[in-house]
């Protein structure tokens, strides 16, 4: 399998002497088609890790390469092979759906040739045609979450960048967001990197996952193989066994995540 993100002793420090280390020396690679899980806590560096692979900040040391394209050097043609949804995305909720779709349609340069079909796939595959002219608030949170998806895909990247998907959902929301996920990675052959620190999430829907702690990368691999060298049962025990513990409200979402599937 090719490398499409790779990065290099990629750091970000903050403060007057860089004494806060954001991200510390993060070495990673992630494959073409797979779905990419960087799981920690809240703070551990997951949101800054996202925003440096899509030239949002610069490091403060180390690189990273795109399919190739130094986030240093290129950061144009990065941004046009990425989509990202942040953590905390601005949506326009007096504009319908289409119309939303059509303004960020724009932003990326998406020929207005194809524009409209563009669009119209999009809400088809995630169920929103029959309501494509309604006001965006009048949607519920997870609806919202399927457009605000969409529109990282509106100019067709190859990579897709999901900062906390499923977050502040409620989880029949989680539940439609996850399928969309499954469903771009089995059929439109995306290469996804989700962060996110509820754990079931990243357990049902990634390949492999790496786990950071204080900026650092401190575990990567399969669920099954970060299980085996932490010697645990199950990926709640190794998260805690590798970070020293949860926060409570991590917990009591694993919980919440955990009965809503059974």
């Amino acid at each position: 399998m090719s490398v499409v993100i790779q990065t290099s002793k990629l750091s970000k420090h903050y403060g007057k002497g860089g004494e806060i280390k954001a991200v510390d020396e993060l070495d990673l690679e992630v494959y073409e088609g797979e779905t990419f899980g960087l799981l920690g806590p809240n703070g551990a560096g997951k949101t800054t890790t996202v925003r440096l692979l899509n030239c949002i900040i610069k490091p403060s040391g180390g690189s990273a390469t795109i399919r190739d394209h130094s986030i240093l050097e290129k950061e144009e043609e990065v941004k046009r092979i990425t989509g990202l949804l942040a953590e905390s995305p601005g949506l326009y909720e007096k504009l319908s759906a289409y119309e939303f779709l059509e303004f960020m349609g724009a932003l990326y340069d998406v020929p207005p040739s194809i524009l409209p079909k563009r669009i119209d796939d999009l809400l088809r595959l995630f169920g929103l045609y029959d309501r494509r002219n309604h006001l965006l608030e009048g949607y519920s949170r997870g609806m919202k979450q399927k457009i605000l998806i969409a529109s990282a895909l509106i100019h067709d990247p190859p990579i897709l960048f999901l900062d906390e998907p499923t977050s502040m959902l409620d989880p029949r929301a989680a539940l439609m967001v996850k399928d969309l996920i499954k469903k771009l990675s089995d059929t439109a052959g995306k290469t996804i990197f989700i962060c996110s620190h509820i754990l079931p999430v990243v357990e049902e829907l990634c390949d492999r996952i790496g786990i950071i702690n204080q900026g650092r990368l401190i575990a990567l691999g399969t669920v099954d193989e970060i299980k085996g060298q932490t010697k645990t049962k199950t990926l709640e025990e190794a998260f805690i066994a590798i970070t020293g513990g949860v926060e409570e409200k991590e917990l009591l979402a694993w919980r919440q995540q955990k009965g809503a599937r059974t």
